[in-house]
Protein backbone atom coordinates (compact mmCIF):
# COMPACT_ATOMS: atom_id res chain seq x y z
CA UNK A 1 0.00 0.00 0.00
CA UNK A 2 2.75 2.48 1.03
CA UNK A 3 4.84 1.69 -2.05
CA UNK A 4 1.79 2.09 -4.29
CA UNK A 5 0.98 5.48 -2.76
CA UNK A 6 4.55 6.61 -3.20
CA UNK A 7 4.49 5.62 -6.87
CA UNK A 8 1.17 7.35 -7.48
CA UNK A 9 2.37 10.52 -5.74
CA UNK A 10 5.53 10.53 -7.84
CA UNK A 11 3.27 10.55 -10.93
CA UNK A 12 1.20 13.58 -9.89
CA UNK A 13 3.90 15.70 -8.23
CA UNK A 14 5.97 17.60 -10.73
CA UNK A 15 9.02 19.53 -9.47
CA UNK A 16 8.07 22.94 -8.09
CA UNK A 17 4.51 21.90 -7.17
CA UNK A 18 2.82 23.76 -4.34
CA UNK A 19 0.65 21.30 -2.38
CA UNK A 20 -2.26 22.10 -0.12
CA UNK A 21 -2.61 19.29 2.39
CA UNK A 22 -6.03 18.36 3.74
CA UNK A 23 -6.16 19.11 7.44
CA UNK A 24 -8.14 18.29 10.58
CA UNK A 25 -8.70 14.96 12.31
CA UNK A 26 -9.48 13.29 8.97
CA UNK A 27 -6.31 14.49 7.22
CA UNK A 28 -4.69 12.01 4.79
CA UNK A 29 -2.18 10.62 7.30
CA UNK A 30 -1.43 7.60 5.10
CA UNK A 31 0.17 10.02 2.63
CA UNK A 32 2.53 11.69 5.12
CA UNK A 33 5.41 9.19 4.84
CA UNK A 34 5.17 8.60 1.06
CA UNK A 35 4.79 12.33 0.41
CA UNK A 36 7.86 13.16 2.50
CA UNK A 37 9.96 10.62 0.60
CA UNK A 38 8.74 11.80 -2.80
CA UNK A 39 9.45 15.41 -1.83
CA UNK A 40 13.20 14.84 -1.56
CA UNK A 41 14.92 16.71 -4.38
CA UNK A 42 11.71 17.82 -6.11
CA UNK A 43 11.50 21.41 -4.88
CA UNK A 44 8.00 20.85 -3.47
CA UNK A 45 6.23 23.51 -1.43
CA UNK A 46 3.65 22.66 1.20
CA UNK A 47 0.69 24.57 2.67
CA UNK A 48 -0.95 23.05 5.74
CA UNK A 49 -3.88 24.09 7.89
CA UNK A 50 -4.93 22.68 11.26
CA UNK A 51 -2.91 19.71 12.51
CA UNK A 52 -4.49 18.53 15.78
CA UNK A 53 -1.86 15.91 16.69
CA UNK A 54 1.86 15.29 16.33
CA UNK A 55 2.66 13.80 12.92
CA UNK A 56 6.18 12.30 12.94
CA UNK A 57 5.68 10.71 9.50
CA UNK A 58 5.44 14.13 7.86
CA UNK A 59 8.99 15.40 7.35
CA UNK A 60 8.72 19.17 6.99
CA UNK A 61 12.44 19.39 6.18
CA UNK A 62 11.87 17.44 2.94
CA UNK A 63 10.07 20.43 1.41
CA UNK A 64 11.59 23.57 -0.02
CA UNK A 65 9.01 25.73 1.73
CA UNK A 66 6.28 25.02 4.29
CA UNK A 67 3.57 27.54 5.19
CA UNK A 68 1.28 26.84 8.16
CA UNK A 69 -2.05 28.68 8.03
CA UNK A 70 -3.61 27.51 11.27
CA UNK A 71 -1.25 25.43 13.38
CA UNK A 72 -1.89 22.95 16.13
CA UNK A 73 0.25 20.29 17.86
CA UNK A 74 1.19 18.63 14.57
CA UNK A 75 2.95 21.75 13.30
CA UNK A 76 4.27 23.08 16.59
CA UNK A 77 7.69 21.43 16.57
CA UNK A 78 8.36 22.35 12.95
CA UNK A 79 7.43 25.98 13.61
CA UNK A 80 9.56 26.16 16.77
CA UNK A 81 12.51 24.56 14.94
CA UNK A 82 12.22 26.93 11.96
CA UNK A 83 11.30 24.17 9.50
CA UNK A 84 7.90 25.71 8.81
CA UNK A 85 6.71 29.30 8.68
CA UNK A 86 3.53 30.33 10.44
CA UNK A 87 1.35 32.69 8.39
CA UNK A 88 -0.70 34.84 10.80
CA UNK A 89 -4.25 34.81 9.48
CA UNK A 90 -7.77 34.48 10.77
CA UNK A 91 -9.53 31.38 9.50
CA UNK A 92 -12.03 33.38 7.44
CA UNK A 93 -9.14 34.75 5.35
CA UNK A 94 -7.66 31.35 4.49
CA UNK A 95 -9.77 30.87 1.31
CA UNK A 96 -8.54 34.23 0.01
CA UNK A 97 -4.91 33.28 0.62
CA UNK A 98 -5.44 29.95 -1.13
CA UNK A 99 -7.09 31.68 -4.07
CA UNK A 100 -4.28 34.24 -4.34
CA UNK A 101 -0.70 34.33 -3.06
CA UNK A 102 -0.72 30.74 -1.77
CA UNK A 103 -2.86 29.15 -4.50
CA UNK A 104 -1.82 25.50 -4.69
CA UNK A 105 -1.12 23.48 -7.80
CA UNK A 106 -2.52 20.35 -6.16
CA UNK A 107 -4.76 19.44 -3.23
CA UNK A 108 -4.03 16.21 -1.34
CA UNK A 109 -6.89 15.13 0.87
CA UNK A 110 -9.16 12.40 2.21
CA UNK A 111 -12.56 11.61 0.72
CA UNK A 112 -15.22 9.06 1.67
CA UNK A 113 -17.37 7.04 -0.69
CA UNK A 114 -21.13 7.06 -0.34
CA UNK A 115 -23.87 5.70 -2.67
CA UNK A 116 -24.22 9.06 -4.43
CA UNK A 117 -20.49 9.60 -4.92
CA UNK A 118 -17.39 10.94 -3.17
CA UNK A 119 -17.78 13.31 -0.25
CA UNK A 120 -15.76 15.22 2.27
CA UNK A 121 -15.69 13.34 5.54
CA UNK A 122 -14.66 14.76 8.91
CA UNK A 123 -13.92 18.30 7.72
CA UNK A 124 -14.98 20.73 5.03
CA UNK A 125 -12.69 23.69 5.88
CA UNK A 126 -10.93 24.97 2.72
CA UNK A 127 -11.26 21.68 0.81
CA UNK A 128 -14.51 22.26 -1.06
CA UNK A 129 -13.50 25.78 -2.07
CA UNK A 130 -10.28 24.50 -3.66
CA UNK A 131 -12.05 21.67 -5.47
CA UNK A 132 -14.76 23.99 -6.79
CA UNK A 133 -12.10 26.48 -7.89
CA UNK A 134 -10.68 23.81 -10.16
CA UNK A 135 -7.51 23.00 -8.21
CA UNK A 136 -6.39 19.49 -9.28
CA UNK A 137 -7.14 17.08 -6.43
CA UNK A 138 -5.65 13.73 -5.48
CA UNK A 139 -7.22 11.78 -2.66
CA UNK A 140 -7.17 8.64 -0.59
CA UNK A 141 -10.56 7.06 0.08
CA UNK A 142 -11.30 6.40 3.75
CA UNK A 143 -14.19 4.55 5.43
CA UNK A 144 -15.78 7.62 7.03
CA UNK A 145 -17.50 9.24 8.81
CA UNK A 146 -19.30 11.48 6.32
CA UNK A 147 -20.78 14.64 7.84
CA UNK A 148 -20.55 16.71 4.66
CA UNK A 149 -23.44 19.16 4.15
CA UNK A 150 -22.59 19.67 0.48
CA UNK A 151 -23.12 17.67 -2.70
CA UNK A 152 -20.72 14.98 -3.94
CA UNK A 153 -17.43 16.35 -5.23
CA UNK A 154 -17.07 16.22 -9.04
CA UNK A 155 -15.49 12.82 -9.60
CA UNK A 156 -13.91 13.95 -12.87
CA UNK A 157 -11.71 16.36 -10.91
CA UNK A 158 -10.39 13.70 -8.50
CA UNK A 159 -7.39 11.43 -8.93
CA UNK A 160 -7.85 8.51 -6.53
CA UNK A 161 -4.45 7.46 -5.16
CA UNK A 162 -5.73 4.48 -3.20
CA UNK A 163 -7.82 3.41 -0.25
CA UNK A 164 -6.97 3.45 3.43
CA UNK A 165 -8.42 1.99 6.62
CA UNK A 166 -7.50 5.15 8.55
CA UNK A 167 -10.29 6.60 10.65
CA UNK A 168 -10.17 10.19 11.92
CA UNK A 169 -7.87 10.89 14.81
CA UNK A 170 -9.52 10.63 18.20
CA UNK A 171 -8.94 13.70 20.34
CA UNK A 172 -9.77 13.09 24.00
CA UNK A 173 -10.23 16.21 26.12
CA UNK A 174 -8.67 16.01 29.58
CA UNK A 175 -11.10 16.20 32.48
CA UNK A 176 -12.04 19.74 33.55
CA UNK A 177 -10.40 21.19 36.63
CA UNK A 178 -12.37 22.69 39.50
CA UNK A 179 -11.48 26.14 38.13
CA UNK A 180 -12.79 25.14 34.69
CA UNK A 181 -16.08 23.97 36.15
CA UNK A 182 -16.55 27.13 38.19
CA UNK A 183 -15.83 29.38 35.19
CA UNK A 184 -18.12 27.22 33.05
CA UNK A 185 -21.07 27.75 35.37
CA UNK A 186 -20.62 31.50 35.09
CA UNK A 187 -20.36 31.36 31.30
CA UNK A 188 -23.45 29.15 31.00
CA UNK A 189 -25.43 31.81 32.85
CA UNK A 190 -24.73 34.24 30.01
CA UNK A 191 -26.41 32.06 27.35
CA UNK A 192 -30.08 32.80 26.57
CA UNK A 193 -32.44 30.09 25.36
CA UNK A 194 -32.28 29.52 21.60
CA UNK A 195 -28.94 31.28 21.17
CA UNK A 196 -26.32 30.08 18.73
CA UNK A 197 -23.29 29.03 20.73
CA UNK A 198 -19.70 28.57 19.65
CA UNK A 199 -18.21 25.55 21.40
CA UNK A 200 -14.64 24.39 21.46
CA UNK A 201 -12.52 21.36 22.22
CA UNK A 202 -10.53 20.95 25.41
CA UNK A 203 -11.46 20.70 29.02
CA UNK A 204 -12.89 24.21 29.43
CA UNK A 205 -15.07 23.84 26.34
CA UNK A 206 -16.36 20.51 27.64
CA UNK A 207 -17.09 22.04 31.04
CA UNK A 208 -19.04 24.93 29.46
CA UNK A 209 -21.16 22.56 27.35
CA UNK A 210 -21.84 20.41 30.41
CA UNK A 211 -22.91 23.46 32.41
CA UNK A 212 -25.51 24.60 29.87
CA UNK A 213 -29.10 24.15 31.05
CA UNK A 214 -31.10 25.77 28.25
CA UNK A 215 -31.75 24.62 24.66
CA UNK A 216 -29.28 26.11 22.19
CA UNK A 217 -28.04 25.91 18.61
CA UNK A 218 -24.40 25.15 17.77
CA UNK A 219 -22.62 27.46 15.34
CA UNK A 220 -18.92 26.81 15.59
CA UNK A 221 -15.66 26.12 13.82
CA UNK A 222 -14.89 22.87 15.62
CA UNK A 223 -17.51 20.35 16.69
CA UNK A 224 -16.40 18.39 19.81
CA UNK A 225 -17.84 15.41 21.69
CA UNK A 226 -19.81 17.77 23.91
CA UNK A 227 -22.42 18.20 21.15
CA UNK A 228 -23.40 14.53 21.56
CA UNK A 229 -24.06 15.12 25.25
CA UNK A 230 -26.15 18.21 24.47
CA UNK A 231 -28.22 16.19 22.03
CA UNK A 232 -28.67 13.38 24.55
CA UNK A 233 -29.87 15.91 27.13
CA UNK A 234 -32.41 17.36 24.70
CA UNK A 235 -30.65 20.73 24.57
CA UNK A 236 -29.62 20.76 20.91
CA UNK A 237 -31.86 22.70 18.52
CA UNK A 238 -31.49 21.81 14.82
CA UNK A 239 -28.34 20.42 13.24
CA UNK A 240 -25.06 22.06 14.26
CA UNK A 241 -23.07 24.19 11.83
CA UNK A 242 -19.30 23.61 11.87
CA UNK A 243 -16.35 23.01 9.57
CA UNK A 244 -14.35 20.38 11.52
CA UNK A 245 -15.19 17.34 13.64
CA UNK A 246 -12.84 17.06 16.59
CA UNK A 247 -13.46 14.32 19.12
CA UNK A 248 -13.71 10.60 19.65
CA UNK A 249 -15.44 7.70 17.94
CA UNK A 250 -18.60 8.66 19.81
CA UNK A 251 -18.74 11.99 17.98
CA UNK A 252 -17.83 10.50 14.61
CA UNK A 253 -20.54 7.85 14.86
CA UNK A 254 -23.09 10.48 15.89
CA UNK A 255 -22.13 12.82 13.04
CA UNK A 256 -22.01 10.16 10.31
CA UNK A 257 -24.79 10.87 7.82
CA UNK A 258 -25.66 14.28 9.30
CA UNK A 259 -25.28 17.40 7.15
CA UNK A 260 -23.29 19.47 9.62
CA UNK A 261 -19.97 20.36 7.96
CA UNK A 262 -19.77 23.47 5.78
CA UNK A 263 -16.86 25.31 4.12
CA UNK A 264 -15.01 28.10 5.93
CA UNK A 265 -16.65 30.54 3.53
CA UNK A 266 -19.94 29.69 5.30
CA UNK A 267 -18.96 28.89 8.89
CA UNK A 268 -16.69 31.88 9.42
CA UNK A 269 -18.57 34.48 7.40
CA UNK A 270 -18.84 37.50 9.69
CA UNK A 271 -22.05 38.75 8.11
CA UNK A 272 -23.83 35.42 8.53
CA UNK A 273 -22.59 34.93 12.07
CA UNK A 274 -23.72 38.34 13.30
CA UNK A 275 -26.92 38.71 11.28
CA UNK A 276 -29.63 36.74 13.11
CA UNK A 277 -30.91 38.94 15.93
CA UNK A 278 -33.53 36.35 16.87
CA UNK A 279 -30.77 33.75 17.36
CA UNK A 280 -27.89 35.75 18.88
CA UNK A 281 -24.40 34.30 18.69
CA UNK A 282 -22.62 33.75 21.98
CA UNK A 283 -18.98 33.33 21.00
CA UNK A 284 -17.11 31.41 23.68
CA UNK A 285 -13.35 31.51 23.32
CA UNK A 286 -10.48 30.57 25.57
CA UNK A 287 -7.15 32.40 25.88
CA UNK A 288 -3.59 31.78 26.97
CA UNK A 289 -3.28 35.29 28.37
CA UNK A 290 -5.06 38.63 28.32
CA UNK A 291 -3.59 42.06 28.96
CA UNK A 292 -4.91 45.00 30.94
CA UNK A 293 -6.61 46.45 27.86
CA UNK A 294 -8.46 43.20 27.19
CA UNK A 295 -6.30 42.16 24.23
CA UNK A 296 -6.08 38.39 23.85
CA UNK A 297 -3.22 36.06 22.92
CA UNK A 298 -3.90 32.45 21.93
CA UNK A 299 -0.80 31.78 19.81
CA UNK A 300 1.72 30.86 22.46
CA UNK A 301 3.71 31.93 25.49
CA UNK A 302 7.36 32.92 25.13
CA UNK A 303 9.13 30.86 22.48
CA UNK A 304 6.55 28.07 22.25
CA UNK A 305 3.91 28.09 19.50
CA UNK A 306 1.34 26.51 21.81
CA UNK A 307 -1.86 27.70 20.14
CA UNK A 308 -3.29 28.96 16.88
CA UNK A 309 -5.27 31.95 15.64
CA UNK A 310 -7.95 29.93 13.86
CA UNK A 311 -11.44 31.34 14.08
CA UNK A 312 -10.90 33.10 17.42
CA UNK A 313 -11.00 36.66 16.01
CA UNK A 314 -13.80 35.78 13.57
CA UNK A 315 -16.23 34.55 16.19
CA UNK A 316 -15.23 37.16 18.76
CA UNK A 317 -15.89 39.95 16.26
CA UNK A 318 -19.22 38.42 15.23
CA UNK A 319 -20.36 38.03 18.83
CA UNK A 320 -19.44 41.61 19.68
CA UNK A 321 -20.90 43.02 16.47
CA UNK A 322 -24.33 41.35 16.50
CA UNK A 323 -27.03 40.93 19.12
CA UNK A 324 -24.95 38.30 20.88
CA UNK A 325 -21.88 38.32 23.08
CA UNK A 326 -18.13 37.79 22.81
CA UNK A 327 -16.94 35.87 25.88
CA UNK A 328 -13.34 35.09 26.81
CA UNK A 329 -13.06 32.38 29.45
CA UNK A 330 -9.81 31.33 31.08
CA UNK A 331 -8.35 30.25 34.39
CA UNK A 332 -6.90 33.10 36.42
CA UNK A 333 -3.51 31.38 36.56
CA UNK A 334 -1.55 28.66 34.80
CA UNK A 335 1.35 26.81 36.43
CA UNK A 336 1.38 29.43 39.16
CA UNK A 337 1.56 32.34 36.72
CA UNK A 338 -1.21 34.91 36.35
CA UNK A 339 -2.92 34.85 32.96
CA UNK A 340 -3.54 38.60 33.25
CA UNK A 341 -0.38 40.23 31.94
CA UNK A 342 0.90 43.74 31.57
CA UNK A 343 2.19 42.91 28.09
CA UNK A 344 1.34 39.94 25.90
CA UNK A 345 4.20 37.55 25.17
CA UNK A 346 2.97 37.13 21.58
CA UNK A 347 1.19 39.43 19.11
CA UNK A 348 -2.49 40.21 19.67
CA UNK A 349 -4.83 37.50 18.38
CA UNK A 350 -8.13 39.20 19.18
CA UNK A 351 -8.52 42.95 19.67
CA UNK A 352 -9.84 44.37 22.91
CA UNK A 353 -12.84 45.97 21.22
CA UNK A 354 -14.02 42.48 20.22
CA UNK A 355 -14.10 41.30 23.83
CA UNK A 356 -17.36 41.92 25.71
CA UNK A 357 -17.03 39.78 28.81
CA UNK A 358 -14.11 38.05 30.53
CA UNK A 359 -14.76 35.11 32.84
CA UNK A 360 -12.48 33.28 35.27
CA UNK A 361 -13.26 30.92 38.12
CA UNK A 362 -13.45 34.01 40.35
CA UNK A 363 -16.17 35.90 38.50
CA UNK A 364 -17.14 38.01 35.51
CA UNK A 365 -15.78 41.29 34.17
CA UNK A 366 -18.35 42.91 31.87
CA UNK A 367 -16.36 45.34 29.72
CA UNK A 368 -19.20 46.59 27.53
CA UNK A 369 -19.65 50.34 27.48
CA UNK A 370 -16.61 50.97 29.67
CA UNK A 371 -13.72 53.33 29.03
CA UNK A 372 -10.16 52.05 28.74
CA UNK A 373 -9.46 52.97 32.34
CA UNK A 374 -12.65 51.31 33.54
CA UNK A 375 -11.86 48.14 31.59
CA UNK A 376 -8.40 47.94 33.13
CA UNK A 377 -9.82 48.34 36.60
CA UNK A 378 -12.50 45.69 35.98
CA UNK A 379 -9.84 43.20 34.89
CA UNK A 380 -7.60 44.04 37.82
CA UNK A 381 -10.52 43.54 40.18
CA UNK A 382 -11.34 40.18 38.62
CA UNK A 383 -7.76 39.00 39.08
CA UNK A 384 -7.45 40.54 42.50
CA UNK A 385 -4.67 42.80 41.29
CA UNK A 386 -2.42 39.91 40.23
CA UNK A 387 -0.63 40.87 37.01
CA UNK A 388 2.24 38.97 35.41
CA UNK A 389 5.16 40.96 33.98
CA UNK A 390 5.87 39.55 30.51
CA UNK A 391 8.45 41.91 29.00
CA UNK A 392 11.34 39.42 29.08
CA UNK A 393 9.32 36.66 27.41
CA UNK A 394 8.04 38.93 24.65
CA UNK A 395 11.56 40.05 23.90
CA UNK A 396 12.74 36.43 23.70
CA UNK A 397 9.86 35.48 21.44
CA UNK A 398 10.72 38.20 18.94
CA UNK A 399 14.51 38.03 19.15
Amino acid sequence: MTADLEARLAEVLAPGTRIALGDGCGAPRSLYGPLSRVAAGRDLRLVVGWMPAHAPELDFEAFTDVRVLTGGPGARRAIDAGHAGFVPTRLSAVPTLLAGPLRPDLLLTTLVRRPDGLHLGAEACYLRGLIEAGVPTAAVIAPGPCADAGPPVPVERITVLGETDDLPLEIVAPPPTAADEQAAKLVAGLVPEGARVQVGPGRLGAAIASALRTPIRIDSGLLPDAVVDLDARGLLIDEPVATYLCGTRRLYDWADGRRVLHPIEVTHDLGRLSAAASEPLVAMNAALEIDLDGQVNVEGVGRTAAGMIGGHPDFAAAGARGAGLSVIALASSHTGRSTLVRRLSRPVTTASHDVDVVVTEHGIADLRGRTRAERRQALLDLWGGGVHENDDERGAAHA
